[in-house]
This record gives structure tokens, C-alpha cells and sequence, in this order.
């Protein structure tokens, strides 16, 4: 018997759960998005995992944990849009919707084969299959209304990971207040991001488009997407253009960072048009997208508060596993004497946040930063704030992904 986790539209999952028994089956998982199964993944230990290859089902996420723990992904694809998703995303085993078990299993190299004899102890070695071995990392940078310094951060941590000697892609997801452009000294008459997002709606994003659109910055291998310059044209990021865009950064560069706005709002919840676009739903799509959010808040009173207050709603939305808290511009002028210590207490006080990664308020290596064009990195090397921006780099490098190691419990019959 084949243990299967299912993230299907509601009636394709019912007909496939309806008939898994009959073909040996059991479904140990059936969730309504990708990023939902990533989380049960751990908890439900599937030999395979069926979803649709709609983003809200075949995220990056999915993929990423599938691939970490050894389990066989197949997408069911309505149409061609669907089909451009997946291949994106780089998926090997793809099929038309709607398919039955017949055309599922051998889907995946083969039907399974019950080990009644075999050892329980013996391992096999699971290596990543469906798609290519190496993907980039997807890093956002968010935090709350008022300022608390989210663009400087994203420009920062972009330039020290181009630094390292990578090839960095920095977006500006940002649909209220892009600024990325202007504090780097770049042209936007033609935003790069939503000249991405245009091209991945025609299913025409290459990775030689985004050599085009992309503009290089430094002598590093730092590319940036600028945003858009007038906020009137935040319907031009829609959430499947934003996830489509994000997957090819994926094959194109080892790593992207993402700027977002402030406002996390479900604004559909607002409006009786349920297809009409959503003013956040750029923000939204790069959180769900990322590997890693990077959550900034500002160490003053006022900052605080409102970063305590939005933290349980990024938490919900993303899981606590991916978010890494920065207090930017701490300073004892704005909390008192000993200023770190009273930011981390009250931080895990009000809203169990440890171990929050402290930026002091530099505010010289800052304007230096704003006059020259340039991250604070460059500007100001030896920094308190630009030694603070490594140490994150520090936290979110990457660890080698060593292949998975299972019970043998299915052999795969040719």
C-alpha cells in the first residue's frame, strides 16, 4: 500500500480519495494548498504527493520540502497556463487533469511493490527526482507601516550575498511605495519587476528576458527588478504573475531577495468582486514564495507595538519556521539604557519572538548610503550596521541539503 498526500481542487481530490483503497492506496494527507502540505508533510510521511500545478497548489515550498524528504511529486495540469507553471518550475511529471490512479502511478516510474521479506532496517538512499538537482533561494523582506527600514535592509542583504560572490537578483514587490530605484540611483521609466510580471502572463519569461530587464548594479553580480515608480499601476503585480515571476528568478539566479509592502489585509474580504485584483496581493505571493521572510521592525515604542500586533497574522500566513525577526535602528535615545536588552524582553514577552537579530541605528553609514547610491555594506564597511547585515547573511546561507534517508518500504517495478 501506497501512502499519498493530496493538495487538490475540492472535487478531483473527492474522486481520487473515493478510489484509493480499490488501487492500493491510502491518503494519509488532503490539504486545500501547497504551502499547507508543506507544513503536514513531516507529520504525514508520504511516499507520494499529488497536487494540482496551480500556484496555489504547486508552490515552491511543496517542492522544496518534497524534495528535501525524498517524496515523488506528480501535477495534474488544467490547460496549458498550468503546464507553464510546472515547467517553470523545472517538473518532470506532469499530467493532465483529471486522471485517475491508472495514469498516476505509472506516472511515477512504476507501481508499488510490497517488501514483505525485506529487512525494516535496510535504507535506501532518496535523491531529489522530477526536476533539476539546484534551484535558487527566495529571501522577502517585510515589515509593518512606518518606516521601519525594510527597502535598506532587502538592499543590504542583496549586496552582501552578491558580495559572497553569487548571483543575486533584488525585486521590488512592492505595491504601495517602491523605492529600491531611487535609493540605488536607478532609471525606473520601465519598472524591470512589472515588465517580468508581463512576460511571465505570456509565458515568455526566459532567463535571456531577464538578462534584459534586469539592471546590473556595482561591479558585483547584483541585478536588480526595479518597482513600479507610480503606485496607480500595483495592478500590473497580480498573484499568479508575482509567483510566476518568482520561480523563474528561481532558475536564474541562486538567490533573490524580495522587497514587499507593509500591508498583509486579505482585501478580497472587502470587496464583492472575487475576481477583481488585490492591491496586496503582490506581498502576499512573494511571503508564500519565499524560503525565508525577513521580518523587520523598528526598536522605538511606536515600532515595536506595531510589529507585535501584525507578527501572529505574518505567522499564520508564512509558519514560524521560515521568519527570522530584524529590530532595525536600535538606539538607547528611543528605548532607554541598555536598548538590545529591552528589545529582546519585550519581544519575547508580547509575542515569544527569541533570538531577534539587532541592527544599531547608524545613521551616518545610512545617509552615506543614500547619497552615494549604494548598500550600507559598501558604503560604510566597518559599520556597526553593515556587521549586523553579514551576521543575517550569516543566518540565512543556506546549509548543504544532504540526500534523505528512509525506511525501505516500496520498490520501483519497470
Amino acid at each position: 500500500m501506497t501512502d499519498v498526500a493530496l493538495a487538490l481542487p475540492l472535487a478531483e481530490e473527492e474522486t481520487l480519495a473515493a478510489d484509493a483503497a480499490r488501487h492500493g492506496h491510502r491518503i494519509v494527507a488532503r490539504c486545500s494548498g501547497g504551502d499547507e502540505l508543506a507544513t503536514r508533510l513531516a507529520a504525514a510521511d508520504p511516499e507520494l504527493v499529488v497536487c494540482g500545478a496551480a500556484p496555489q497548489y504547486l508552490s515552491p515550498r511543496l517542492l522544496d520540502a518534497c524534495d528535501r524528504r525524498g517524496v515523488r511529486l506528480v501535477a495534474l495540469a488544467a490547460g496549458p497556463t498550468e503546464r507553464r507553471q510546472a515547467a517553470v518550475l523545472g517538473l518532470v511529471d506532469v499530467l493532465e487533469a483529471p486522471a485517475g490512479w491508472e495514469a498516476i502511478v505509472p506516472s511515477t516510474g512504476g507501481r508499488a511493490v510490497d517488501l514483505a521479506g525485506a529487512d525494516p532496517a535496510e535504507e535506501i538512499l532518496v535523491r531529489p527526482v522530477g526536476r533539476a538537482p539546484e534551484r535558487g533561494r527566495v529571501i522577502a523582506v517585510w515589515g509593518p507601516a512606518g518606516a521601519p527600514g525594510r527597502t535598506s535592509v532587502a538592499i543590504a542583504l542583496a549586496a552582501e550575498f552578491a558580495l559572497r560572490g553569487s548571483k543575486v537578483a533584488l525585486a521590488d514587490a512592492d505595491t504601495h511605495g517602491a523605492a529600491i530605484a531611487p535609493a540605488l540611483g536607478l532609471l525606473d521609466e520601465a519598472p524591470g519587476f512589472a515588465a517580468a510580471c508581463r512576460l511571465v502572463a505570456g509565458g515568455a519569461l526566459t532567463n535571456a528576458e531577464l538578462d534584459r530587464i534586469a539592471q546590473p548594479h556595482g561591479t558585483g553580480t547584483l541585478r536588480v527588478l526595479t518597482g513600479i515608480g507610480r503606485a496607480s499601476r500595483w495592478p500590473e503585480l497580480g498573484a499568479d504573475r508575482v509567483e510566476g515571476v518568482l520561480a523563474a528568478l528561481r532558475e536564474w539566479a541562486p538567490v533573490t531577495v524580495v522587497d514587499t509592502a507593509a500591508s498583509l489585509e486579505e482585501d478580497e474580504e472587502l470587496s464583492s468582486d472575487l475576481v477583481a485584483p488585490r492591491r496586496n496581493a503582490a506581498t502576499l505571493a512573494a511571503l508564500r514564495a519565499a524560503d525565508r521572510v525577513v521580518a523587520v521592525a523598528s526598536a522605538d515604542p511606536v515600532g515595536l507595538a506595531r510589529y507585535l500586533r501584525v507578527h501572529a497574522d505574518l505567522l499564520e500566513l508564512v509558519g514560524p519556521d521560515r521568519v527570522v525577526t530584524v529590530v532595525n535602528k536600535v538606539r538607547a535615545s528611543a528605548i532607554g539604557l541598555g536598548p538590545a536588552a529591552q528589545v529582546r524582553q519585550t519581544l519575547a514577552r508580547f509575542g515569544g519572538v527569541r533570538d531577534p537579530l539587532l541592527v544599531p541605528w547608524d545613521l551616518a553609514a545610512f545617509d552615506a548610503a543614500l547619497l552615494s547610491g549604494r548598500p550600507v555594506g559598501e558604503a560604510a564597511p566597518r559599520s556597526a550596521a553593515s556587521a549586523a547585515i553579514r551576521e543575517l547573511a550569516d543566518r540565512l546561507a543556506p546549509d548543504p541539503a544532504p540526500a534523505v534517508r528512509r525506511p525501505r518500504r516500496f520498490r520501483r517495478a519497470s
